[in-house]
């Protein structure tokens, strides 16, 4: 086993080469226009996304007829109780899925798959995972991250037509990036694969296998060693799950979507054909980045979902349950939370339509967008849910099975909690997205001022910069003076007689993005090459990014269902709300970029780690168990039961 390999040294790669692993996978270039960034750099661009663009026709009645028939499906054949109880899905819905063609909604249909547009596959897993959010994953992750969309993009003919088939209707597959000791630092990435003639020989374990326990097929990101003819680095491999040397040692547990088929996967001395590798050695960070671009759009579809439950539920029981003489629904304290929940229902679902359409144009290039839409999704989607328990009181606590053994209905308000809570997590942690969007937010600057702040530059490539930085600059500092926002009768047609002005919000917005750029400008001169280090303040400048770029959405999407006739007052009514609930929030962030408790956390945090405050842990008995924080990952035979449970 080489030193690169070793549990012991996996420790010794240092901040800024992992910085310069995840630079190198970026997609350096914008070769297309995009309205969040547009957005961040203080240009409100809503020609960008107004009006708001629309599906083909045949795609719309390719789709609305697959969503008939999932429908019909979801009805008869899902029960979401027997999955929380057994915490398994029966094989039957499965197969039934396959059969119906879920498993290749994103396929082209000369592969045999369904074709559909990315904004009916959304569709799709918002309406499954409405029956049970556990098989919504398990169709995102075998098409979202698993090898249908990898292949798409990257493949070679041959790949595509000797895999897509498989996937389309009968094979599962998984994706696996994460080590027991790697997350969202792949520099530290220990799984090998080490070239061996026509194959590849990996050698490693893989944690948190999404679909790993019953997949056919795997996508693995493992380390090529740099060697005579080979560039080396983490690549991309497609492997059968099947092969010899592939265990899957465990099957995890978690809090929620107890039907998952999650597990850890070892690999020992497992021959990949060459034939296998997507892409060049070293491309793997990079293919796995641009699968996410559109991937991502999966988790906040099933967050839209999940808000459109949480309204009915609301609604239902809200209107009965009375208290002190009336509905609950119409006092003040619990009325502002279903206020709450129907206006950020609106915005997400305006948020993920039109992002959808946007990559199914590909006119714009959505990396910011898609990121926003699954940050802001899935926080907004725990908050409903967590309001919706609130507003159930000690039902809501309560297990669905236990509401039903004592005659009420088995609503699963704490399940619908305990399963969107990974979604902060899945596919890019909250933290993580925050700096992920945050680095593309400041694309621009970096990109003709990132050698001033660069200590390996010279003082010649320093003075280039500057030069470049002057020049920029100059003209782009005074745009943000002024703009339409200030400007009374600008965005008009959003005020239409007789509605809400959303008029009003997009100048909101507009003025608001010029701050938010002014704000970004004047932290970079201020903490210059300290700025990476600011994490809280880039959170709230992305988080602020998110609510302007879902007030848009909402204002978008309100106009244009007016425009068509398909409920436009309600849902301007909706538009208006959710703006006005964002704006508090919007500007609640902007004031804490500046008055915060940043640094005085920080010395805190220093006390804690330092041992300062053990004290203030007495008085209590710890019930965790025994065992290593980390399990190990040292390679080599597994010496567990294989679980692997491919579903015939």
């Amino acid at each position: 086993m080489s030193a690169a390999t070793t549990p012991s040294s996996r420790s010794t790669v240092t901040e800024r080469e992992a910085r310069q692993v995840a630079e190198a996978a970026r997609e350096q270039d914008w070769r297309k226009p995009s309205f969040a960034k547009e957005l961040f750099l203080g240009r409100f661009r809503l020609d960008l996304i107004h009006p708001h663009p629309l599906p083909a026709d045949d795609d719309v009645q390719r789709g609305e007829e697959f969503l008939a028939k999932l429908r019909d499906f979801c009805e008869t054949k899902i029960d979401g109780s027997v999955i929380e109880r057994d915490a398994r899905i029966p094989d039957q819905v499965i197969t039934g899925l396959k059969e119906l063609g879920a498993f290749g909604m994103k396929i082209d249909t000369k592969y045999g798959g369904l074709g559909l547009t990315q904004v009916y596959y959304n569709k799709a897993l918002a309406l499954v995972g409405s029956a049970n959010p556990a098989i919504g994953a398990l169709l995102s992750a075998h098409q979202s991250i698993g090898v249908p969309q990898p292949l798409k993009m990257f493949g070679t003919q041959e790949q595509k037509d000797t895999f897509l088939p498989r996937c389309a209707r009968t094979d599962i597959s998984a994706f696996l990036l994460t080590e027991p000791d790697v997350g969202s630092d792949p520099a530290r990435l220990a799984t090998t694969a080490v070239p061996d003639g026509d194959d590849y020989v990996l050698d490693g374990v893989k944690l948190w296998t999404t679909n790993g326990v019953v997949a056919d097929l795997l996508v693995v990101m493992a380390r090529v060693p740099k060697s005579e003819g080979h560039k080396g680095g983490i690549t991309a491999f497609v492997v059968e799950a099947a092969s010899e040397g592939v265990t899957v040692e465990n099957r995890n547990a978690f809090m929620g979507l107890r039907g998952l088929e999650n597990g850890v996967t070892r690999f020992h001395r497992v021959r990949v054909p060459a034939a296998n590798r997507i892409g060049p050695e070293g491309a793997g960070l990079k293919i796995a980045l641009t699968t996410l671009n559109t991937g991502r759009l999966s988790l906040p579809a099933m967050c839209v979902g999940a808000g459109k439950w949480c309204l009915k539920i609301a609604r239902e029981w809200s209107a009965v349950r009375e208290q002190w003489g009336k509905p609950v629904a119409l006092h003040e304290a619990v009325g502002s939370k279903i206020s709450f929940i129907a206006a950020t229902t609106f915005a997400l679902e305006a948020v993920l339509d039109l992002s959808s359409q946007m990559a199914d144009e590909d006119r714009n290039d959505i990396r910011i967008e898609a990121a926003l839409a699954k940050l802001y999704g899935s926080e907004m989607a725990c908050l409903m849910a967590d309001e919706l328990v609130q507003i159930r009181g000690g039902r809501g606590f309560e297990t669905a099975a236990s509401l039903e053994a004592r005659g009420e209905r088995a609503v699963p308000a704490e399940q619908i909690l305990r399963d969107l809570r990974i979604n902060r997590i899945f596919e890019g942690s909250t933290e993580i997205m925050h700096l992920l969007i945050a680095r593309e937010a400041v694309d621009a600057h970096l990109s003709v001022a990132g050698d001033l702040i660069d200590p390996d530059k010279t003082l010649a490539d320093k003075a280039k910069a500057g030069a470049q930085a002057g020049a920029f600059y100059a003209k782009w500092l005074p745009k943000l003076v002024a703009g339409p926002g200030q400007l009374p009768r600008s965005y008009a047609d959003f005020h239409p007689s007789g509605h809400p002005d959303l008029a009003a919000h997009l100048r909101y917005v507009e003025r608001a993005s010029r701050k938010l750029a002014r704000s970004t400008f004047y932290a970079m001169s201020r903490w210059q090459g300290r700025m990476e280090t600011k994490q809280g303040f880039l959170g709230r400048i992305v988080d602020i990014g998110a609510e302007l770029f879902a007030m848009s959405a909402a204002c978008v999407r309100a106009e244009h269902l007016r425009a068509t006739g398909d409920h436009g007052r309600e849902a301007y009514q909706l538009a208006d709300a959710f703006c006005r609930q964002s704006r508090i929030r919007v500007e609640e962030l902007f004031g804490r970029l500046w008055t915060n408790t940043d640094d005085l956390d920080h010395k805190v945090v220093k006390g804690v780690l330092g041992g300062a405050y053990e004290w203030l842990e007495q008085g209590i008995v710890d019930p965790s168990g025994d065992g290593p924080w980390i399990a190990d990952a040292t390679p080599g035979a597994s010496r567990r039961e294989n679980v692997h449970r491919p579903i015939p």
